[in-house]
């Protein structure tokens, strides 16, 4: 079995966190990026080729999967292939929907033979072991399985449902109904029988903006194939948004975590490109925390995740906060409920996540939940203030604040400062 993992995503909904870099790249967990996840559950299920399909803002995604060495897939024969759309003799385009975009690489896949070909999402944070899935495949007989989980009967609207019958097979397929009949949700991970893929891809190669759910999974039901779905029960989290973002993480720092980072058995690995250790001063201190490495705390630390080679200066306190890699917060800072993300830099005694709550005036629906974002690179002036559901990016000067004030609910996006 080889893999295909669908990362080229934009992920629209995390707002200012992916305008520089697709979602599977962007950090989770202090040192992970979210593709780390998929990647490392192929190899602990001993897969060793992976093809992943990039395409918006690929730069930091490439740069961090490279040949594959953290996963041990730096291999002669298979390993990990990184797979843009290209410039083909005819019909060149880009990648117009998940389906389209594996139809546009089955040479590559062809390429291995393969008897079964796992198809993954790279913006998911879960551990499954897929070999337990192929068995349950190769038992069944079947053509197409489909991992599924039963969340909330309220909630099923927002997926794919299932509907099977008494021995898992799938007699059928809702795409977002309004009115489910079933609390069985499509996970997005499906193994196909080769020959089953590739027919049905060849098949619908001209359907405009080809889907694995809207389109391939109901061609392979009427064209009479045997579609099974794979209960999973364990962890599994869409951090589609900013406040799913921020719970998931918040989440790995409870006391007893429901996803454990820590499992010997189940590792997830990663690029490390930061290699001197933490280092907390006889003033600082780290209460219910994860830290990254090279990251030096100089203040005051709460329930937290901190990435790798960031500075929190000496009275600053951040709690209830996401700051991510090589960022620096400044002397006499407090940040309470925000999200930082890579290389920014809070100025000596700002103020993030204060005051009331009101609806963001950019989108209400993205920037939500009480928190403050901080795109990657900003700047933030000494002695501002800025309130909740609030978005900055950008190098902001002390003018751009009146009052040296950003009120709840509000956005400034400078010249460097990028929406996706």
């Amino acid at each position: 079995m080889i893999a295909m993992i669908l990362a080229g995503g934009q992920g629209s909904r995390l707002g200012v966190l992916t305008a520089r870099m697709a979602k599977p790249a962007v950090e989770f967990g202090g040192k992970y990026r979210i593709i780390d996840f998929p990647l490392s559950n192929c190899i602990n299920s001993g897969i060793d080729t992976v093809g992943v399909l990039t395409q918006y803002q690929p730069l930091k995604l490439n740069s961090h999967i490279g040949i594959g060495i953290p996963w041990d897939l730096d291999r002669n024969v298979g390993g990990v292939s990184v797979l843009p759309p290209y410039e083909k003799s005819t019909d060149t385009e880009w990648y117009t929907g998940t389906a389209n975009a594996i139809y546009q690489n089955l040479a590559y896949m062809e390429s291995y033979h393969p008897d079964y070909v796992l198809i993954l999402g790279g913006d998911h944070i879960y551990k499954m072991d897929y070999e337990v899935m192929l068995d349950y495949h190769k038992s069944n007989h079947a053509d197409v399985t489909v991992a599924c989980m039963p969340v909330p009967l309220e909630e099923a609207s927002r997926f794919g449902i299932m509907i099977t019958d008494g021995h898992g097979r799938i007699t059928e397929f809702e795409e977002k109904p309004e009115h489910p009949r079933s609390n069985l949700a499509s996970m997005g991970i499906y193994i196909f029988s080769w020959q089953t893929l590739k027919e049905s891809l060849i098949a619908l190669k001209d359907q405009q903006g080809c889907d694995f759910g809207k389109h391939i999974l109901p061609y392979c039901k009427d064209a009479g194939r045997r579609l099974f779905a794979y209960q999973f029960n364990g962890y599994w989290k869409d951090v589609g948004t900013l406040g799913s973002y921020w719970q998931a993480n918040m989440e790995l720092i409870d006391i007893v975590p429901e996803f454990n980072l820590y499992e010997e058995y189940w590792k997830i690995y990663t690029k490390g490109d930061i290699i001197r250790p933490q280092y907390v001063s006889s003033e600082g201190s780290v209460d219910r925390c994860i830290i990254g490495e090279g990251t030096e705390i100089y203040g005051e630390v709460r329930n937290s995740v901190i990435g790798p080679g960031v500075t929190i200066c000496k009275g600053a306190v951040v709690q209830d906060s996401i700051i991510m890699r090589n960022s620096r917060v400044g002397p006499g800072a407090h940040i309470s409920k925000a999200i930082v993300a890579e290389e920014a830099q809070i100025g000596d005694n700002v103020e993030i996540g204060i005051g009331e709550e009101a609806p963001n005036v950019l989108n209400p629906a993205i920037y939500a939940w009480g928190l403050a974002t901080i795109g990657e690179g900003t700047v933030i002036p000494e002695g501002m203030k800025i309130g909740k559901n609030t978005v900055v990016s950008g190098k902001t000067l002390p003018e751009d604040y009146p009052d040296g004030f950003l009120p709840g609910g509000g956005a400034l996006l400078k010249e460097g400062g990028e929406l996706p």
